[in-house]
Order: C-alpha cells, then sequence, then structure tokens
C-alpha cells in the first residue's frame, strides 16, 4: 500500500492535558506501509529530570488499544474511560503502538470491551513471545530502533483481514475530522447503518459508543484549543466544535478535564500543570 493509500487518519495528536514539552518530550513515528491499516502510529515518551525533581504528564484518552513498553514490560492497554496520570521521576522513557480505533479486535478475537480500562500483560495474549519481545524493546537505543522491533512482532502475530475494521475507520475518520458532524444520528443516515447496529458494532470492536468517541474528539481538540493562549475563546470554541449549548460544553469539559474551561485556559497560561486524575 502506497503512502497515497494510507487509511485515513483515526486519531489526532491530542489527548496531553496542559503545557507541552516542558517536563517530558513526545516522539512519533508512523507505521510502515504494510501496517497502517491496523496501526495508527508508534510513539515514545522520554525524560531526563534531575534528582529529587518529580513532574507528571495527564492524557485525555483516545479511542484505541495500545500496546505500552514500561520499565521492562510489555502490556495491552485497553480504551481509557477518564484521564489518567502518569508521574515522572529521574529518567525513563515509555514506548507504544496506537491501534486504530477497532483495529484490535483481529488480534484480540474477542470484544475489546474487555480491555476498556483494563491493562493487561501482553503475555496473556502473545506467550512467550511477549517476554522475547520485552527484551527487545529494552536492548533497542531509539525510537527508530524501538519501531523495527515492534513491527517485525506485529508481522508475526498479523490477524486475518476482517472488512469492519476499514468500516469503522471510516465512521471513526468522520467522527474526527467532520465538524457538521454533531450527533451520531447524523452518522448513522450518512453510513446507511441502524443506530443499534453501530452501537453492537462499536462495542465489540471499539470498546466504547460512538457518542463517546464523538464527545472525546471534541474535547480534545477543545483543550488543545484553550491551551494555546489568550486568543482562544471557549465560547467560540464551543460554538465551533458544534457544542451549541454553552452549558452542556461546560459541563462536558469539566467533567473530563477536570476543570472549566476558564480555569484551565488559566492554568495553561501560566504554563502551571492545571490537572490531574
Amino acid at each position: 500500500m502506497t503512502d497515497a493509500l494510507r487509511a485515513p487518519a483515526t486519531t489526532s495528536e491530542y489527548g496531553i492535558l496542559g503545557v507541552r514539552d516542558t517536563d517530558f518530550r513526545v516522539d512519533r513515528a508512523p507505521a510502515a506501509a504494510d501496517l497502517a491499516d491496523l496501526v495508527e502510529r508508534h510513539w515514545l515518551v522520554s525524560w531526563d529530570l534531575p534528582p529529587g525533581r518529580r513532574a507528571a504528564v495527564t492524557l485525555l484518552p483516545h479511542p484505541c488499544v495500545n500496546l505500552v513498553y514500561d520499565r521492562g514490560l510489555v502490556a495491552i492497554a485497553g480504551v481509557g474511560s477518564s484521564r489518567f496520570t502518569y508521574t515522572l521521576s529521574g529518567r525513563g522513557r515509555v514506548f507504544g503502538v496506537k491501534f486504530r480505533p477497532g483495529a484490535f479486535r483481529p488480534f484480540l478475537g474477542r470484544p475489546v470491551s474487555e480491555l476498556t480500562d483494563q491493562v493487561r500483560p501482553l503475555a496473556t495474549l502473545w506467550g512467550a513471545s511477549a517476554d522475547a519481545l520485552a527484551a527487545e524493546l529494552t536492548a533497542a537505543p531509539d525510537l527508530d530502533a524501538l519501531v523495527v522491533v515492534a513491527q517485525r512482532h506485529l508481522r508475526a502475530h498479523w490477524p486475518a483481514p476482517d472488512p469492519e475494521v476499514a468500516r469503522i475507520g471510516a465512521i471513526v475518520h468522520a467522527l474526527l475530522d467532520d465538524r457538521s458532524v454533531t450527533r451520531v444520528e447524523e452518522v448513522c443516515e450518512r453510513f446507511d447503518i441502524r443506530p443499534r447496529t453501530l452501537q453492537r458494532l462499536f462495542q465489540r470492536y471499539v470498546g466504547v459508543s460512538p457518542k463517546w468517541v464523538l464527545r472525546r474528539y471534541r474535547l480534545h481538540e477543545a483543550a488543545a484549543r484553550l491551551a494555546e493562549g489568550p486568543d482562544a475563546s471557549w465560547a467560540e470554541v464551543a460554538a465551533e466544535l458544534g457544542y451549541f449549548d454553552q452549558s452542556h460544553f461546560i459541563r462536558d469539559f469539566t467533567r473530563a478535564v477536570g476543570m472549566t474551561p476558564v480555569a484551565y485556559a488559566e492554568a495553561c497560561r501560566r504554563q502551571v500543570a492545571p490537572v490531574s486524575a
């Protein structure tokens, strides 16, 4: 598959709350062309803090399953329904493979909702080869080497094709990219799918509801826009993202992020860590 024919993006680069790249670094790498139908990208968070200093990164998760390598162990992290905070100290790194929404179902062979809010050792799925992967990732010196190792192991466990993955990918891309989509009913009409059928598909393949995905992507963008600076008016951002009821936006934002839009924007302006899980 050529770059021009790659599956469209189904996740953004948003999701890290607050001011980014102050105590840690985030690097990303695209999936190889032969893996891109199921893998969105690879990522690496790295940090090197002086002795005695601690920091944190808080994330508002995407509707994706991730393969995560952290402190010598490899795990499968299901979709997180709420924000979570990772504490940083000393020197370290966390590497991950972000699967497209719905794309881990062929690897798992069961409803992905079983993994929602769960982190499980990869060995429960891949057996002893998970330990071999962990050892090779430990020895990999940089992101390029980590990607090479991960992709070799992914190819060794590559599942049979599942046509539903592409169907869900097209729906999720619309939820992510099309600002005219403000309700799940509009998705059903566009893709000629019954609401109940769409709900079942997302339960089996994504692990969360289509309404959750739509709201999460809009809140990702809202948080990013508010963190950009004082020119970002939360009321304007809410309207641009399809929130015609400002109280609804404030409620959704506060529940997901842990602060009102005004408080979040002010904390970002002062470059302080505004939230934690």
